[in-house]
């Protein structure tokens, strides 16, 4: 009788074929992941713009917003625009941009429809080199964007340095605005605070070259500190440093009388229903502004107030929901 040497078999053709597909899918997203991994480390480390980037197209995507341009006037305007219903025009602050709405507008476009640009000279608006870009030359170009996008009437919101161009443009443009929201607005009289005696002083403390000045810098708008990751804030700071000179230039601007009392000087001159909406911490336009706004509107046909606490400068940002709600609540009012 002949003995058979009987050969071992592999363990892995004995799998069922199940189990065989299973590890080959398993492997392949391992190697999958190792990819995105390394990727999306190398892009933090070397290119952490593209991840901002991102993001942001994240954000669009979830407040069913889209980005377009237009040229009005001397500027090309970049916006976002979604939703339908009313329309609320959304304007930023201060050495911000159009991004700062986004959350605003994942909330507001089920019922509105939003519109936010990046004012001129911020974010991917144009610039003209040597054009004054203070509270009345804004207002003048935010009157060409109304009229090239050929809009009629709609809710007017302002946040900081956007409020005091809002409240300029809603004066000298009422048959355009049927409503105007004042957030934290600047243009209005005031108590002192430190950071309006700095201002005042010429200290400009929307400088930073570091990230230690960049958390002081964002530790005057926000109560909490931002959760920013260190590459990121690299971004912005590179960005603010890019931007140093028109920063400089816009800021010393806003410093004349002029300008930090321009909705102060034309309070009388509102005649629709103005909500004023402030954080009670605000540290850098002082609550005692609300108080200014109330007692000159002589002629509004409507005066609406909220304060919302735990949050510093930045409403929109800090206390989303709340604010929306609110806004909302006073743009279906009237």
């Amino acid at each position: 009788m002949t003995n058979k040497t009987k050969h071992p078999v592999p363990p892995s053709s004995s799998r069922p074929l199940w189990q065989r597909l299973a590890l080959r899918r398993l492997k392949f997203l391992a190697f999958v992941a190792v990819f995105i991994a390394v990727v999306l480390g190398g892009s933090y480390l070397f290119a952490p713009q593209w991840l901002m980037r991102a993001d942001i197209k994240r954000q669009a995507m979830a407040a069913h917003v889209e980005q377009h341009s237009v040229q009005a006037g001397d500027t090309k305007w970049v916006y976002f625009e979604g939703g339908k219903g009313p329309t609320l025009l959304l304007l930023h602050g201060f050495d911000a941009s159009k991004e700062v709405w986004l959350k605003q507008m994942e909330l507001l476009t089920p019922h509105f429809h939003v519109i936010a640009p990046d004012l001129p000279g911020w974010g991917e608006s144009t610039r003209v080199d040597g054009a004054s870009y203070n509270i009345d030359a804004q207002a003048s170009r935010l009157q060409a964007f109304v009229e090239t996008l050929g809009l009629q009437r709609f809710v007017l919101v302002g946040h900081s340095m956007g409020g005091a161009i809002a409240g300029v443009y809603a004066a000298e443009h009422p048959e355009h605005v049927a409503e105007l929201a004042l957030l934290d607005s600047f243009g209005l009289k005031t108590d002192q605070n430190e950071f309006s005696r700095n201002a005042m002083s010429g200290k400009n403390p929307f400088q930073y070259d570091n990230r230690e000045e960049f958390a002081k810098a964002t530790a005057l708008a926000f109560a909490k500190p931002l959760d920013i990751p260190g590459r990121f804030q690299d971004v912005l700071i590179k960005r603010n440093q890019d931007n140093r000179a028109f920063i400089e230039r816009t800021f010393n601007e806003l410093r004349d009388p002029s300008q930090y009392l321009s909705v102060q000087n034309r309070l009388d001159q509102l005649t629709m229903p103005v909500l004023g909406l402030w954080c009670h911490e605000d540290k850098i336009t002082d609550i005692s502004a609300l108080d200014s706004l109330r007692n000159g509107l002589k002629n509004a046909s409507a005066i609406s107030t909220s304060i919302l606490i735990g949050c510093n400068h930045m409403p929109i940002l800090e206390k989303p929901d709340e604010t929306a709600r609110i806004l909302t609540s006073f743009a279906l009012s009237h």
